[in-house]
């Protein structure tokens, strides 16, 4: 039997403030975290044609960004680096003169405040762009470890407050966990083989040189298989888990959510945020309202922290 008229939704979304106050799920800057790109050299700002507003920096102006993010009360930044040169193992990535190390280094010194997050993988420093050492045309999954892991702890030497491997190797966060103890490790637990990575691997120069990522990163069609991936990830000490990408797998973040009782993470990643500003330009969309009801949808199904391209925007709009 139905209950109208007496009962009449509409009653609690009349204005603003109505809606405020009823509202169930609420995006802050204690939600979301700020990709930042580290390239060598000095004053460099290069724009990304695939990723608009995002820009490889040098350290000098990665330093200013970090202290304008500060400033601006977002208090976390990811951090990842172009090396000046490439090798077959990613010699870079665990170099303590590396440039994600400088990067971490100077903001450490400039912006204290800044909790500092960085990607540990190899496919930004091996020149095949794998996320791992090769055995002929195929990734070498355990001998990628110790290299993951020196690479983890280089960046805890040089100031980094947490890990966040992402490379999709079996047993990875359990040889970073090995080597770190005490160090927060916050796993890409459930990463997808996705078509939305596009404009990350040109602003991070990791495309790979030769087939593709679906060999370690998850088939798409899967999701039951993404809960074992988190439960084996928090049996080896993961601290927090992570999904990415983020819209296309909502469900995912649900199950997880619902499944485990740690914090879980969503990467709201390059090709979602380039697919609402490609809209938004041509004028199709607003992005404001696109962008904040795209990142309430990641929080509602589950996520309590975001990482998105959206977070200094984020920080004027909220």
């Amino acid at each position: 039997m139905s209950t109208f008229p007496a009962t009449r939704l509409r009653r609690l979304r009349r204005t603003d403030t109505l809606r405020a106050l009823v509202r169930e799920t609420s995006l802050s800057l204690d939600d979301v975290v700020m990709p930042l790109f580290a390239c060598p050299g000095e004053g460099v700002l290069r724009p990304v044609e695939g990723l608009p507003g995002i820009a490889q920096r040098s350290v000098d102006e990665i330093v200013r960004e970090g202290g304008e993010l500060a400033g601006l009360g977002l208090r976390a930044v990811l951090l990842f680096g172009i090396p000046e040169a490439k090798n077959a193992q990613g010699a870079g990535a665990w170099d303590e003169d590396g440039i994600v190390q400088q990067a971490l280094r100077a903001l450490r010194d400039e912006v204290p405040g800044l909790t500092l997050l960085t990607d540990v993988c190899l496919c930004e420093y091996t020149d095949h762009g794998h996320c791992g050492v090769l055995e002929g045309d195929t990734v070498a999954n355990d001998e990628t470890l110790e290299l993951l892991a020196r690479t983890a702890v280089s960046h805890v030497d040089a100031g980094a407050d947490a890990v966040c491997p992402s490379d999709m190797m079996d047993g990875r966060v359990g040889a970073i966990r090995a080597a770190l103890p005490d160090t927060p490790i916050v796993a890409y637990a459930a990463k997808y083989a996705s078509a939305f990575y596009g404009p990350f691997r040109e602003v991070a120069e990791s495309a790979p040189s030769f087939g593709d990522r679906r060999g370690y990163q998850m088939d798409p069609a899967n999701g039951r298989e993404a809960l074992r991936e988190c439960a084996l990830d928090l049996e080896e000490g993961a601290d927090v888990l992570m999904v990415k990408p983020a819209l296309p797998y909502l469900d995912v973040i649900r199950a997880v959510r619902e499944r485990f009782d740690c914090p879980v993470w969503a990467y709201q990643v390059s090709g979602e945020y380039a697919m609402v500003r490609a809209a938004a330009d041509a004028g199709h969309l607003e992005e404001r309202r696109a962008a904040v009801e795209s990142l309430t949808a990641i929080k509602r199904a589950g996520a309590g922290t975001i990482v998105t391209y959206w977070a200094k925007e984020l920080a004027a709009w909220l």
